[in-house]
């Protein structure tokens, strides 16, 4: 397989990749075959795929919008992915250009396109960091440039952990990552969970990513509230994602097919 321009050496490319097969559910062009056929798979086994990648995106910009509304100014958006249309610095800096984002992400290829991207912005950052060692997330040079933590803050972990296995301590992880935040800031999270899927979708996906670089783990909703411990829920609390403060009634329809539970905490 050629590699294309845009794909750094370092990243085996022979192999799918969970930043990349997410791009291409959102009908993203950096993936490769491998990828889109390991997507495709997923697909077979759960047609509406794609439709809950959207859904997830879809929480995502209403969150930031609610966020911004409620006059937090910093994000930062751990495990962001590759850039599609929608990204929190393009939805926050709409409505608020003084908004400053920071991006976390593992994949190479996602934060060599942010950082293409984000060039010339002086109001957000891109830095290439493990959700599974919050610590160096937190200590960045980088972070500390444009993250003022005596400030609130909204720390956004959007279907992410459900790709940090249980033996790696997804709600220490969650807790570290709290620890410098301070009153008036926010977590905002969505996790895939089991629940309202068969047991057949739910080994068949299991065994699709398994193929990748970060197997999944299911959790169900009491693990997931879990990682909200400390913050005071906003309503409507923890819930399907479409059902997360819809745009429209008929948005938040079938939302038990959306696979991500999700929800927003504030810090008081």
């Amino acid at each position: 397989m050629r590699r294309p321009d845009w794909a750094p050496e370092s990243i085996d490319i022979e192999r799918p990749s969970v930043a990349r097969m997410y791009d291409y559910y959102l009908g993203g062009s950096h993936n490769f075959a491998v990828d889109r056929a390991a997507a495709q798979a997923l697909i077979a086994a759960i047609p509406e795929a794609p439709l809950m990648a959207q859904a997830n995106r879809a929480f995502l910009r209403r969150t930031v919008r609610y966020l911004v509304e409620a006059g937090v100014r910093q994000f930062l958006d751990i495990g962001s992915g590759i850039p599609t249309v929608g990204n929190v610095h393009e939805i926050a800096q709409e409505v608020a250009p003084d908004a400053r984002v920071a991006y976390v992400d593992v994949d190479p290829v996602a934060v060599a396109h942010s950082r293409e991207i984000l060039s010339g912005n002086d109001q957000a950052v891109v830095i290439q960091e493990d959700i599974r060692h919050p610590e160096r997330i937190l200590d960045h040079p980088d972070i500390h440039k444009l993250i003022n933590f005596d400030q609130p803050v909204a720390l956004m972990i959007v279907a992410v952990l459900h790709f940090v296995s249980d033996d790696a301590q997804p709600a220490h992880i969650v807790k570290t990552l709290r620890r410098p935040l301070v009153p008036g800031s926010y977590l905002v999270l969505s996790q895939a969970s089991h629940e309202g899927r068969s047991d057949e979708e739910r080994e068949q996906a299991i065994a699709i990513y398994e193929q990748t670089d970060s197997p999944l783990a299911y959790r169900g909703r009491d693990e997931v509230a879990q990682f909200f411990h400390g913050f005071e829920m906003v309503e409507p609390g923890l819930v399907w994602v479409p059902e997360w403060r819809p745009d429209t009634p008929e948005s938040a329809e079938d939302a038990e097919r959306a696979v991500y539970i999700g929800g927003v905490g504030r810090l008081t």
